[in-house]
C-alpha cells in the first residue's frame, strides 16, 4: 500500500462528513483531528514497543558478551534514545498524510521533526560520550585519575554548538557559512562559554602538565578546599576536604594560582615532621661536673656525654685551662645534650624513617626563645598515624626539657599575672 492509498483511507471520514452536510472547511479540519489523534496513538504505542524490545535485546546481548561496552551502553540509556529513532520515521512518514491538506502547517511540523531528530542525535552522542567514559575508567587503571569529564564535557560543548547551528538553519534558513555571521556567533559564543573555554583550556594544561589527578591531596587555601580530589571536569575541580565537606574549584585556578599538592609526600617513602620547640634562652647553661654527672643516668646520651666529656678534658688538660669560671675552656651546654638526646631519642624511633633525612638543628633565637626544630620523615603516610607519630616525639621532648634545666617559652596567662601581683 503506498503513501496515496493510505491518504485516501484517511480522506474517508472527511467524504462522509461532507455528504453529511457539513462544509468542507469543518470536515476537513474535523478529519485532520482524528486522523491525527490516531496517529499519535500509533506512535506512542510504537514508541512503548520498541523501547521495551530493544533494551531488553540489549541487556540480552550484553549479558552474554565478554566486554563490558555493551553493559555500560545499557547504563547510559543508549538503547532508550535509539528505541526513540523508531517512532520518528513513523512522524516522519505520518506528517505528509495527516497535514494534506494543510501544507504550511505540514512544513511546520516536518521542521519541528528535524529538530527533534537533532536533539535526539545529540542525546545519542552524549550516551555514546558517557558509554566510553565509564568503560576507560573501568577497564584500564591509567584512565582512572585522569580528567576524562573535561574532554566529555568539550566534545558536548562542540555537538550541542552544531545542533544550535542546525536548528537555527532550519528555522530561520540561516546561512552557517556565512563569515560575517560566524563571526558575530562565535563572538556571542565566547561571552556565554569564557568560563568553559578557560576551563577546557585549563584542563588540558592539568592533564598534560600532570599538575592534579584524581585522589591527589591539595591544599588551596583561597578556597578554603583541603582534602581529596574526586572529580575534575570542565569547568570545576571538585575536592572532598577533611571534615568530609565538599568544595569546588574553578579548573582555570589551578592555573593562575598557587596550590599545594601532597602527590610527591603519597608517592615518597616517608612523610615530613617539621616542628620546633622554643626554648627560654635565659635556662640555657653551661653544665658543671655534678651535673654532667648526674646526666649521664640517661641511657640515650650516656656514651656520648662519656665520649664528650673525655675530649673536653684533655683539650682544657692540654692548654692549662683555668676551670675556676666554666665559661674558660671547652665546656658543655645543657641545650647542646639537650640537642644530642632529641637526635638520639629520633634516631631509636621505630616509626621515623632512617634512610631519609633527619635532622635536630638550633634556628637563630626570636623573640620566643630559642627554636629547636625537628626535621625528620615517618615511615606512616596516613594522616591519622603521622599526627600519632609527631604528637608521640613532641610529648616526650616536652616532658624530657626539664631533666635538663630547660625551660619552654610560653605567653604569660591571667595566673601568671596574679602570681606576680601576690
Amino acid at each position: 500500500m503506498d503513501k496515496k492509498d493510505i491518504i485516501q483511507y484517511a480522506d474517508m471520514l472527511r467524504k462522509y462528513l461532507y455528504q453529511q452536510g457539513m462544509t468542507d472547511f469543518w470536515a476537513t479540519l474535523l478529519n485532520t483531528i482524528v486522523v491525527a489523534i490516531i496517529g499519535i496513538i500509533i506512535v506512542f504505542i510504537l514508541d512503548y514497543i520498541t523501547r521495551n524490545v530493544i533494551v531488553q535485546l540489549f541487556k540480552a546481548f550484553s549479558n552474554k558478551t565478554k566486554t563490558t561496552y555493551d553493559d555500560f551502553l545499557v547504563k547510559s540509556n543508549f538503547p532508550r534514545f535509539v528505541a526513540h529513532l523508531a517512532p520518528w520515521f513513523l512522524i516522519w512518514y505520518l506528517i505528509p498524510i495527516i497535514l494534506n491538506d494543510y501544507p504550511k502547517t505540514e512544513k511546520f511540523s516536518l521542521m519541528i521533526a528535524k529538530i527533534l531528530l537533532v536533539i535526539l542525535s545529540v542525546y545519542i552522542f552524549r550516551s555514546i560520550l558517557r558509554t566510553t567514559k565509564n568503560y576507560l575508567r573501568e577497564s584500564n587503571e591509567k584512565f582512572n585519575d585522569k580528567p576524562l569529564e573535561s574532554y566529555q564535557q568539550v566534545l558536548m560543548i562542540f555537538a550541542w554548538g552544531g545542533a544550535i547551528f542546525l536548528i537555527v538553519n532550519l528555522i530561520s534558513g540561516f546561512s552557517i557559512e556565512s563569515l560575517a555571521s560566524l563571526g558575530a556567533a562565535s563572538a556571542v559564543l565566547l561571552l556565554i562559554f569564557r568560563d568553559t573555554i578557560l576551563g577546557f583550556v585549563a584542563s588540558i594544561q592539568v592533564s598534560v602538565n600532570d599538575i592534579v589527578r584524581i585522589g591527589d591531596w591539595i591544599t588551596f587555601s583561597k578556597f578554603g578546599a583541603d582534602g581529596y580530589v574526586t572529580e575534575i571536569n570542565l569547568a570545576t575541580v571538585r575536592v572532598q576536604n577533611f571534615d568530609n565537606t565538599y568544595t569546588t574549584i574553578p579548573t582555570y585556578s589551578l592555573i593562575a594560582d598557587s596550590f599545594q599538592n601532597w602527590r610527591g609526600m603519597q608517592e615518597s617513602d616517608g612523610r615530613r615532621i617539621k616542628r620546633s620547640l622554643f626554648i627560654k634562652q635565659n635556662s640555657v647553661k653551661f653544665l658543671s661536673p655534678e651535673e654532667i654527672e648526674k646526666l649521664e643516668k640517661i641511657e640515650l646520651i650516656k656514651p656520648y656525654l662519656d665520649h664528650r666529656e673525655r675530649d673536653v678534658k684533655r683539650y682544657n688538660t692540654a692548654h692549662n685551662v683555668n676551670k675556676e669560671l666554666l665559661i674558660n675552656g671547652r665546656n658543655q651546654t645543657n641545650l647542646g645534650v639537650f640537642r644530642k638526646y632529641a637526635d638520639a631519642f629520633i634516631n631509636e624511633n621505630p616509626a621515623i624513617n632512617k634512610e631519609l633525612f633527619l635532622m635536630v638543628r638550633h634556628l637563630a633565637p626570636t623573640d620566643r626563645g630559642i627554636p629547636i626544630e625537628i626535621f625528620c620523615f615517618s615511615h606512616d603516610k596516613r594522616w591519622e598515624n603521622y599526627e600519632h607519630i609527631q604528637a608521640d616525639i613532641f610529648d616526650h621532648l616536652i616532658a624530657a626539657i626539664p631533666y635538663f634545666g630547660l625551660e619552654l617559652f610560653e605567653i604569660p596567662s591571667g595566673k601568671d599575672f596574679e602570681g606576680l601581683k601576690g
